[in-house]
């Protein structure tokens, strides 16, 4: 029997293990940087399948250990997230979130039993394998400053010394049984902005008595908008390449009334984009505008620029192996080639320090009636997806070690 049919087999034969601790996480979520018992239950399931485990990095996150023959000849981490969000579940589902207003919206109850289901499948192959296996659980991939971020501040990377580091992610949009791979930039960079206008508040009657924050921040969105509207098409003049760009604003409070002019507002938005030179000097043009606004307005502006998550970049020579590997396994039908996305992912740091592929895996079924985002509050898989991303990762990583 091949590797490929061993690894198949033993998919399929665990997938009702899987299927059961994913139900469980899922039925039990944790937000980011608290998912204490989300990190004990599954080290229980390392510990109970033989692996060494180092816990409580970063307070939950855990790295676990296979060592197969030969173990110095090369070592591939597996990374998955563990942390839920803040939305309150509306589907109707046996294993439906237990804890009010918290969810698994994002599929990391997935990506972490779907790890689990990898580990077992490699402690039943460890023999006929050489090299060594890290299983990174990583905690609060949905909060600044982000768990990859502070699990390689701790040192996780030196300790445990990586040549290359895979991770996948739950994709609603790609049906079952596919899977989606881009080599380079990936996954677009992400800043948090904060912006607070204070003016002069006062009666809506008499305007000579008040100093409108509210017209302050509209000037300041459209002047902002038309600025970066154009500077969606930025080149960098040295390489002639385009480097799209989004700055969006969702949030705007004021807090006044019919006749009441408030005294300041508030503004909130993002910026996202794939290279850290123009990043920079977006930040410079945002801040100026806010200055010159300012300015013109006798009023005050602050400006917070939070810097969050870098660009996403795939290795092409991890990529393009991955990709062949996931070939062989689906058949070249289930493969699919992406384009860039302006979503933000915190895998983007380890994919800054190690050569790594992060790819996009089918869960969406539509004949199911499966196909709701992620971050919905109706957000589900196909779970016969979880057999399928177990072997592919199985798969993967063992094709890495064996090249």
């Amino acid at each position: 029997m091949s590797l490929k049919e061993k690894i198949n087999t033993l998919a399929k034969e665990n997938f009702q293990w899987v299927k059961q601790i994913r139900e469980h996480l899922h039925a039990n979520p944790e937000l980011s940087f608290v998912e204490f018992e989300t990190s004990e239950y599954i080290v229980k399931h390392l510990l109970e399948l033989g692996l060494e485990v180092e816990t409580k990095i970063v307070k939950t996150g855990i790295v676990a250990t296979l060592k197969c023959k030969n173990p110095t000849k090369k070592t591939v981490a597996l990374r998955a997230d563990m942390d839920a969000l803040p939305i309150q579940e509306t589907n109707n589902v046996n294993y439906k979130s237990c804890k009010a207003g918290i969810m698994h919206a994002c599929g990391h109850d997935v990506h972490s039993a779907s790890l689990l289901g990898v580990a077992k499948i490699f402690t039943t192959l460890k023999d006929e394998l050489e090299g060594t296996i890290k299983f990174i659980f990583q905690p609060g991939e949905e909060k600044l400053p982000g768990g990859a971020k502070l699990m390689i501040d701790d040192g996780i990377l030196e300790r445990h010394k990586p040549d290359i580091i895979i991770a996948q992610h739950v994709t609603p949009q790609i049906p079952t049984g596919k899977v989606g791979f881009k080599s380079g930039i990936f996954m677009a960079s992400t800043d948090e902005i904060y912006i607070e206008v204070i003016g002069t508040g006062g009666h809506a009657a008499m305007p000579n008595l008040y100093n409108n924050p509210l017209l302050i921040a509209a000037e300041l969105l459209l002047k902002l908008n038309t600025v970066f509207d154009d500077n969606n098409l930025h080149v960098i003049q040295e390489k002639n390449t385009v480097i799209p760009t989004v700055l969006a604003f969702g949030k705007i409070v004021g807090n006044g009334a019919t006749n009441v002019i408030p005294d300041k507002v508030n503004v909130e938005g993002t910026f996202r984009t794939f290279d850290e030179n123009w990043r920079e000097k977006a930040h410079q043009i945002i801040t100026k505008i806010c200055n010159e606004i300012e300015v013109r307005n006798k009023c005050e502006i602050t400006c917070n620029i939070i810097i969050g998550y870098p660009f996403l970049t795939n290795n092409k020579t991890v990529t393009n192996q991955s990709k062949y590997s996931a070939t062989a396994y689906l058949g070249i039908e289930n493969i699919i080639d992406l384009d860039y996305r302006m979503t933000a992912e915190d895998f983007a740091y380890f994919s800054q320090k190690l050569p790594a592929c992060f790819y996009r895996i089918g869960t969406g079924n539509a004949a199911k009636n499966i196909t709701s985002n992620v971050h919905t509050s109706t957000f589900d898989i196909d779970e016969n997806s979880l057999e399928i991303m177990t072997g592919l990762m199985a798969y993967i990583a063992a094709e890495h070690l064996m090249n």
